[in-house]
């Protein structure tokens, strides 16, 4: 499944402070742009890959998952 996330990257008297607004959690910061996106990057992608983890562990979570992307397609197509 292809997901579209919104990155917002703020400038601070430290640096750059950068966060996903569709993934909680997802947040970082960095001395420059450049490490704030790579470090937003590398949080993504360890949250998505825990979450994965955790809803193969869990088959309450897995069925949730499984109905809530069944619901989400249902509505795409309607």
């Amino acid at each position: 499944m292809y997901e579209k996330l919104t990155a917002i990257f703020q400038k601070s008297p430290y640096g750059y402070v950068g966060y996903v607004e569709e993934l909680p959690g997802a947040n970082t910061q960095g001395n420059t742009l450049e490490e704030t996106k790579s470090n937003l990057i590398e949080a993504v992608q360890l949250i998505l890959e825990l979450n994965r983890q955790i809803a193969e562990e869990d088959p309450v979570v897995t069925n949730q998952l499984s109905n809530q992307t069944l619901l989400n397609i249902q509505t795409i197509l309607i």
